[in-house]
């Protein structure tokens, strides 16, 4: 297990890092050693957000809370990171069963922003899935679209979900 802290505007103690990686340490019965976690701590007019983002194998996990504490922060950051990996336990020993020995690695998705204006460009590596696995890390994510190369044309798609609860996948025309 890899664990990196990162403070914003706040600095995390030793004895939060030693009460954070109890906490993670529980993660071993699902990942064994092999995965990294950040941590990132903020604090804004009091308020603690800790966010946690575990990565192993090529699967994201992904979960943050504000609180007054962030003790209470992290505990209730830990249950939700672990209610999402016993919820997709199945479909992520399926991923894990076959891709053994060919992890990918992912990097996070593009920020939400402003209608109006572009506020951030991010850069990542997209991997190559087929539209389940896509949707399985968007979900995972918790997020609202997901960019990948499909494994059966090798274009880049990206997965969406609709306004009435299904997905959609969006497929460049190629001439």
């Amino acid at each position: 297990m890899n664990v990196n802290y990162i403070g914003k505007k706040t600095v995390v103690k030793d004895s939060f890092k030693e009460y954070t990686e109890k906490k993670l340490a529980k993660l071993t019965k699902f990942f064994g050693d092999d995965f990294d976690v950040v941590v990132v701590v903020s604090n804004y007019n009091e308020v603690e957000t800790v966010e946690v983002t575990v990565k192993s194998q090529g699967m994201f996990f992904r979960a943050e809370k504000s609180s007054d504490d962030r003790t209470i922060s992290i505990d209730i950051v830990m249950d939700i990171i672990t209610n999402q990996i016993v919820k997709n336990k199945t479909k992520l020993e399926k991923k894990f069963r076959a891709t053994a020995g060919d992890f990918f690695e992912q990097v996070d998705q593009l920020e939400e922003h402003q209608a109006e204006e572009l506020v951030r460009t991010k850069k990542f590596e997209v991997d190559v899935m087929d539209v389940e696995e896509a949707i399985l890390q968007m979900n995972m994510l918790n997020h609202q679209f997901f960019m990948f190369r499909n494994g059966d044309s090798g274009e880049i798609n990206v997965v969406y979900k609709r306004k009435d609860n299904n997905y959609g996948v969006l497929e460049p025309i190629v001439d």
